[in-house]
């Protein structure tokens, strides 16, 4: 199981199930794999996921798929549409006849939502996240089949501004395209005294933490950091993450002759990020691409500034002194510029959070709301 892959989908999710006007159920088919050992990586925690469970009261549905080595890209879309068809038959079998089929990530996601609406003679809604729109479009035939399935969609959904006009750049048709941001669960990240998130942690009050959460892959950019830090003596790096990267990351930490000041924490559950959002000086994401980055809002509402590129809907969230500095590259030097910006004015962490519960839920539930009754 991936018990933090995706946690933005859910919220939303949660928080429009909060409505009482919505009932749902998620189907979130995974690749099949025969063993649950931890030498075999993410496809042990394929196999580890359980065919169905509750999660927050909402009930998931986990069907198989083989997703074939070398050609699983481009045969993942109609493989999860078979995988997932016997489940939506068994729901509607036992009285959950849906009205609409809403669907996140445009690939492979989102082309099976399409297949699936066509077998069902349902609507169906794709929500676009990232990486499907501003990696995956890259290949042809992919972007082809995201095309095929925003012409056929009632509506595409991108969570900031950059992300709906990018897909309008590859072809969807700009009246079908909406934008409707992630907000941030200002109940689960809220502001701890600093000095008791320290103590929690077994974390120094003497020294200046920079904190990074995100998956250890170079699309993140960790090693930015860790090569920036070697220009600020004080100041000591966390790593909240897994990934195939971190060798690498550890070796640059070596050559860079931090590797004391580089602390690899692994993956921490959601309900304990707050500890380390409100326990660090600073959050940093030096991302090469995002859509809508929620880590940086999640730092806020604890009350911690960021730094972070200026990609897609990034200048969006960071838009004010309070909420932190945008880097003006993506290099090291890039990041020790903005972060001896940000020492030297910081904000207080009142304003911070200030900033932060400007982005609530709230609108985004409304909006899906008014959508999904005109489709339904």
């Amino acid at each position: 199981m991936r018990p933090v892959h995706g946690i933005f989908v859910e919220t939303r999710l949660r928080e429009l199930l909060k409505s009482g006007q919505v009932q749902a159920r998620v189907v979130a088919p995974v690749p099949w794999f025969p063993f649950q050992s931890p030498r075999f990586g993410a496809y042990a925690q394929f196999a580890a996921t359980p065919r169905f469970e509750h999660r927050n009261g909402i009930e998931v549905h986990h069907p198989r798929y083989l997703l074939a080595p070398k050609v699983g890209m481009h045969l993942a879309p109609y493989a999860m549409a078979r995988a997932a068809w016997p489940t939506l038959r068994q729901l509607q079998r036992a009285g959950f006849d849906f009205q609409l089929i809403d669907a996140h990530y445009y690939y492979p996601d989102g082309v099976a939502a399409a297949l699936l609406a066509r077998w069902s003679n349902k609507p169906f809604v794709v929500t676009a996240r990232g990486s499907d729109i501003n990696l995956i479009a890259r290949y042809a035939l992919p972007r082809r089949w995201m095309l095929d399935a925003a012409a056929k969609a009632a509506a595409s959904i991108g969570v900031s501004q950059a992300l709906t006009d990018q897909l309008v750049r590859l072809g969807a048709d700009a009246n079908k395209v909406k934008t409707m941001r992630n907000g941030v669960d200002l109940q689960r990240f809220c502001p701890e005294p600093r000095t008791g998130a320290r103590q929690q942690l077994g974390l120094s009050m003497q020294k200046q933490y920079l904190l990074m959460v995100g998956n250890l892959v170079e699309l993140k950019g960790q090693h930015i950091a860790i090569e920036a830090i070697e220009s600020i003596p004080a100041l000591e790096l966390l790593l909240i993450g897994a990934g195939p990267l971190r060798q690498s990351l550890q070796a640059t930490a070596q050559r860079c002759g931090v590797a004391d000041r580089v602390h690899f924490i692994g993956q921490v559950a959601q309900d304990q990020l707050k500890w380390w959002y409100s326990a660090a000086d600073a959050l940093a994401l030096c991302s090469r691409s995002e859509g809508w980055p929620n880590v940086l809002l999640e730092a806020m509402a604890c009350g911690t500034p960021v730094l972070a590129t200026a990609v897609s809907g990034t200048p969006d969230i960071v838009n004010h002194p309070a909420a932190g500095v945008l880097l003006q590259q993506r290099d090291p030097a890039a990041l020790v510029a903005a972060w001896q910006q940000l020492m030297q004015t910081p904000p207080s962490r009142a304003a911070t959070r200030a900033h932060a519960q400007g982005f609530s839920w709230d609108a985004t539930t409304q909006a899906q709301l008014k959508l999904f009754r005109s489709l339904a």
